[in-house]
């Protein structure tokens, strides 16, 4: 299994443009192969959204990341967030 963790800082006046953006790559998203499920998610302690996608493998998600991503390439990241998106690419040791 793969994991692809996003971690983003949204400006409060945009959490809703960040998530919407979220719910666009998700959609994009739908139907790839090897995606085992992807979605946002707030947490509870601090302003920040998640994004979590759980691919069978690095392979999938590396053959359909760039399509995914595409739709929030030309996102204003500096205006909606305080800092950049932190990534994570996780693998079980």
């Amino acid at each position: 299994m793969f994991v692809h963790l996003a971690i983003h800082y949204p400006r409060p006046e945009h959490v809703d443009d960040v998530l919407a953006s979220m719910y666009r790559v998700d959609k994009a998203a739908e139907g790839a192969p090897g995606l085992i499920q992807m979605g946002p998610w707030r947490d509870e302690n601090s302003d920040r959204l998640v994004g979590l996608a759980i691919w069978e493998s690095e392979e999938a998600f590396q053959a359909s990341a760039e399509r995914i991503f595409q739709v929030a390439a030309d996102n204003p990241w500096d205006q909606w967030c305080e800092r950049p998106i932190d990534v994570f690419h996780l693998t079980q040791p």
